[in-house]
């Protein structure tokens, strides 16, 4: 996968290329703006920075005052109706089905009620027409869709599952020119998985909770007819899982796909993007963190 998708032809004619782009810097992203929202600004904002247009310029095209269109690429003010949105995607060149899926999915987070988010979009209907994805993307994400749902499950039920699985397809549409000048495709895809799985996922002292995982595992190991030994087992199971989310990212992903969801060493390392050498110590070290919490005299994780 190496060549990059090509934009179509803007409706508002070709962006200028300016080596250097006058006046003010654009600031960042507001910290409190939420991960939903953040899915479709960063992409808008990439592209944004890479085409040399000025805010200005840009701002004349769209229809949007300067100091609007600065509110809006740094997430701040009210949040953004589509007909605005559905302009920058046509003057910067973005595919407007997924940033739509993101945008909306953004609004309900933010609080918009679904007739909110109609009238918003009732002057852009071209929002919900579905164009063809590069074709690289699509062969990625065929290949690894359900893959991602598996590692998805341990944290998520099923329609978050769905959801974050989506939103990762969409937000690597969006970004698909960036994903492919990164060091590692697999990689890079892996990054935007993991932020949508863990923005969906419940957090409770900082620490993602197993909680899907851990209610598969006890209907699976709690099958006996001796209520003590079940709840034994449970109580067991419930601290394996509380332990593994104190992991460090890197090894918690390799222990859910190695230990939950089944997947080969070689299997993992091709997901994540990373050398098989690099998978086999993230679980030496996780194993070795969690042999101090399960001793290995005792029934604990690698038994």
């Amino acid at each position: 996968m190496t060549t990059p998708f090509e934009p179509q032809a803007s409706a508002f004619g070709p962006l200028p290329r300016q080596p250097v782009r006058p006046g003010r810097k654009l600031g960042p992203i507001a910290p409190a703006v939420p991960s939903s929202h953040r899915s479709w600004l960063e992409p808008v904002r990439e592209r944004y920075l890479d085409s040399g247009i000025t805010l200005g310029a840009l701002g004349d095209r769209v229809h949007l005052a300067k100091s609007k269109l600065s509110e809006l690429l740094r997430g701040v003010g009210l949040y953004p109706r589509w007909e605005s949105i559905h302009r920058l995607a046509e003057v910067l060149q973005l595919p407007s089905w997924p940033l739509y899926r993101l945008w909306r999915q953004a609004a309900l987070d933010a609080g918009k009620a679904p007739e909110w988010i109609e009238r918003s979009t009732q002057k852009a209907a071209r929002a919900t027409v579905r164009t063809r994805p590069p074709l690289e993307h699509a062969a990625l994400c065929q290949l690894v869709e359900a893959d991602y749902r598996f590692y998805a499950q341990a944290f998520l039920g099923d329609q978050e599952r769905d959801a974050a699985v989506q939103d990762t397809f969409a937000t690597l549409w969006l970004r698909w020119d960036t994903a492919l000048r990164s060091p590692d495709t697999s990689a890079f895809a892996w990054s935007v998985l993991r932020t949508h799985v863990m923005a969906r996922t419940t957090h409770r002292d900082g620490r993602p909770e197993l909680e899907a995982a851990v209610f598969d595992a006890v209907a699976v190991h709690t099958q006996n007819t001796d209520p003590e030994a079940d709840t034994a087992r449970m109580t067991r199971i419930v601290a394996l899982f509380k332990a593994i989310s104190k992991l460090p990212a890197p090894q918690l992903d390799v222990m859910v796909l190695l230990h939950l969801c089944g997947f080969s060493p070689e299997k993992a390392s091709s997901l994540l993007g990373i050398p098989l050498a690099t998978v086999r110590a993230d679980e030496r070290r996780a194993v070795r963190y969690l042999e101090t919490v399960f001793p290995p005299d005792t029934e604990g994780p690698t038994s």
